[in-house]
């Protein structure tokens, strides 16, 4: 028996057995059915001690600043979009793989430049011409 996964690139994949699901009831419209369904799905996935997730990229999950990451390092994921719990818990998956997805690209590091000795002499120029247009606005004396 293989276990079901959530693909999330070529490379990696997050066993079910890593993910907890919890239903719950959905709040705001659906009708008699709000109240006796629980349609709504709280999905929680334990970054911090995933062993599937390579050591940089949770690094990387680990310090993006998201309220739906707790302190403990566990994302908690709320889906209540839909009005069937298959779909919410589709949904729930997806913004999962998105999540995940969106630290999988390596940030480029920032190389600090220096402005080049002409672009200073362009910028004081501007400056100057500036400041000789503001000089002619000031009031005279006209006698």
């Amino acid at each position: 028996m293989a276990t079901e996964q959530i693909e999330i690139s070529e490379r990696l994949a997050i066993p079910e057995t890593e993910i907890v699901e919890r239903f719950v009831r959905a709040s705001g419209a659906g009708g008699q059915n709000v109240n006796k369904v629980s349609t709504a799905v709280e999905l929680r996935f334990d970054i911090a001690n995933s062993p599937s997730l390579p050591e940089p990229l949770r690094e990387r999950l680990l310090a993006r600043r998201d309220r739906r990451v707790t302190s403990e390092g566990v994302l908690v994921i709320d889906a209540q979009r839909f009005r069937t719990q298959d779909r919410n818990r589709q949904d729930a998956r997806e913004r999962l793989a998105s999540f995940i997805q969106a630290s999988l690209s390596v940030p480029k590091p920032r190389v600090a430049t220096k402005p080049s000795y002409g672009s200073k002499l362009r910028r004081l120029d501007q400056k100057k011409e500036r400041a000789q247009v503001k000089r002619g606005r000031s009031t005279r004396n006209w006698e």
